[in-house]
């Protein structure tokens, strides 16, 4: 009876060794080429398996792309829901405590989540090639989530007449794109410590001046 629990558990442990290694392959591959362009080929060499492996345990590359961005996703928005309630679940300083926030949401992403903003980049040059129905996951997953929870501490302050908000989602949405340390005129920058900063200081203070009670 022992030998043949033993038989069994192996195949199991097998089988989830086999998914995390073509998990972790897919992302990369996705993230470097993205979605339309990626191959199963492509994919299987970089996880070191076999196609046939991969469509054991998915039925097409659609399934594994949405599985790839829907488990990515979660783990980026985790990150970022931590950083909301580390910084903003106690306010001593309006203006400081959104400074502060806004600096750890928008330092250079870490290696560990690299790959997945490197993901929702190419998301975002082919949407109109992807499935909707992976998109609306992908939203679910990552951004909606951290959005709510951002709304969710603006909803509080509000109440606390902090701030004068209407529309919670829609006030997580200015914020977020407000301290956003990008540049659209220079896609692909990497802003410095003293960009990021004035990009932050600049845009709480704009999100300030829209929503500092009346």
């Amino acid at each position: 009876m022992s030998r043949g629990n033993a038989t069994t558990s192996r195949p199991r442990g097998g089988l989830a060794d086999k998914r995390r290694a073509i998990l972790a392959g897919a992302l990369t591959v996705f993230a470097r080429d993205g979605y339309t362009r990626a191959s199963i080929d492509s994919i299987a060499a970089t996880a070191g398996v076999s196609t046939r492996t991969i469509y054991n345990h998915f039925a097409d590359k659609t399934e594994l792309f949405q599985t790839v961005i829907q488990e990515s996703a979660g783990r980026a928005a985790a990150f970022q829901v931590a950083i909301i309630d580390r910084h903003l679940h106690k306010i001593t300083d309006l203006e400081s405590d959104l400074v502060e926030f806004g600096r750890a949401l928008t330092r250079p992403v870490t290696s560990e989540h690299a790959e997945h903003f490197a993901l929702v980049r190419q998301i975002n040059a082919e949407a109109g090639h992807i499935p909707q129905a992976v998109i609306d996951v992908w939203q679910e997953t990552g951004p909606l989530r951290v959005r709510r929870e951002l709304a969710g501490h603006l909803r509080q302050w509000a109440d606390r007449g902090l701030l004068h908000v209407d529309d919670p989602d829609r006030a997580a949405v200015h914020l977020l794109l407000l301290i956003s340390a990008s540049n659209p005129s220079l896609p692909g920058a990497v802003p410095d410590d003293r960009e990021i900063d004035e990009m932050v200081r600049s845009g709480v203070r704009a999100f300030l001046h829209g929503y500092l009670p009346r």
